[in-house]
């Protein structure tokens, strides 16, 4: 495993199932019993009807690029080397949309409406980041 040199993600209340979830190479996400709506990123409550009946449950893993942009330039430590990569935003196929890199495809490659699916790089013992990679 290289040596992870980017910023890690604070494992704290709300977010610890979502990580812990990531280290066992699962994606979940939020769903509230009252209103049926899936949430992401990880809340006390629901956004859509405010009850504190939302429970974590495993995502499809596959979505869609919503949109992205490709970086060129990124001086800052841990991005610098990883230059051209592309941020993108991804709606899950339950509906949610989440931040994440798309990996292992040419930046080039990469079009609004693409197919991804999750795929996880482990950055120390503790943290598992979900990236996205194009579906097979």
């Amino acid at each position: 495993m290289p040596e992870w040199n980017k910023p890690l993600p604070s494992i704290v209340g709300e977010t610890r199932p979502y990580w812990e979830s990531c280290r066992r190479g699962e994606l979940v996400i939020q769903r509230c019993d009252s209103c049926h709506e899936y949430q992401f990123y990880p809340r006390g409550i629901c956004a859509n009807c405010w009850s504190n009946d939302i429970k974590w449950v495993k995502a499809s893993g596959k979505g869609t690029v919503w949109t992205y942009t490709v970086t060129y330039q990124n001086r800052t430590q841990g991005f610098a080397q990883d230059v051209p990569y592309v941020l993108a935003l991804v709606e899950l196929a339950e509906g949610v949309k989440m931040f994440t890199n798309i990996v292992e495809c040419n930046p080039q490659d990469v079009k609004i409406g693409l197919p991804v699916e999750v795929t996880f790089v482990q950055a120390n013992n503790q943290v598992t980041v979900p990236y996205f990679k194009p579906s097979a």
